[in-house]
């Protein structure tokens, strides 16, 4: 089962490390997904060559059966041509042959079982790798949400824990309701200047009416005074 270790590695402290230290979450979960396909790949390798080796215990095994087999047609024959003798050779390496099938099954037996529990190790880990892909894209939506959060969070803070440039906003309005406040009296105390020249005007007037009569009046009671030339 050591064809994992790379993967295993891969999954360690030292990994979780660059996580901790990783400024950029969809980077860094797309850098570990090709690792993660790169170590398929070569566990794909290592497998194969494991049932590789298993074939060719196989192979081996009928190879030793079918020497056994013929060890023994072997020495029938020499049962049947009345050579004793030579049928005990025969059965002898029969007995050879049968001993190294023997050896060899065990071997190809083992193998088969560590060869069918990589297969299923693999399955896993191609699972798990398409699980991984899955999930990608959702982690990189919640990571730009959370990223976006922060940064409102830091705006808020910074805002909280320093209000010069609200206090200067603040002041400026103040100003500008004072520059309106002063306009409107100055026009209001131009409305009032006019209204008062108008009044002094009409007020000359009527005084200036008033003397002419009052100097005409005069005029005739100072004509009745006079001697009558008649």
């Amino acid at each position: 089962m050591g064809i994992f270790s790379r993967l295993k590695t891969l999954i360690s402290s030292n990994v979780n490390d660059l996580i901790n230290k990783a400024e950029k979450p969809e980077k860094m979960l797309n850098q570990l997904l090709i690792d993660m396909n790169e170590q398929l790949i070569e566990s794909k390798k290592a497998v194969a060559l494991a049932i590789a080796d298993e074939k060719k215990l196989e192979r081996e095994l009928q190879n030793q059966e079918a020497q056994a087999r013929e060890w023994e047609r072997k020495a029938m024959l020499a049962v049947q041509a009345g050579k004793d003798d030579l049928a005990k050779e025969a059965l002898l390496r029969r007995q050879e042959y049968e001993n190294n099938a023997a050896e060899y099954r065990k071997q190809w037996e083992a193998q088969k079982a560590s060869v069918e529990k990589l297969k299923e190790a693999l399955r896993e880990l191609q699972n798990k790798i398409e699980e991984a892909q899955r999930k990608k894209n959702l982690l990189i939506a919640r990571a730009k949400r959370a990223e976006a959060q922060q940064k409102i969070q830091s705006t808020i803070s910074s805002v909280s824990g320093n209000r010069t440039a609200f206090d200067a906003f603040d002041r400026m309005a103040q100003k500008v309701d004072q520059m309106e406040a002063e306009a409107e009296a100055a026009k209001e105390l131009e409305d009032v200047s006019a209204d008062a020249s108008l009044e002094k005007r009409f007020a000359e007037l009527e005084k200036s009416d008033a003397s002419a009569d009052r100097m005409l009046l005069e005029l005739k009671e100072k004509m009745k005074a006079l001697p009558d030339k008649s």
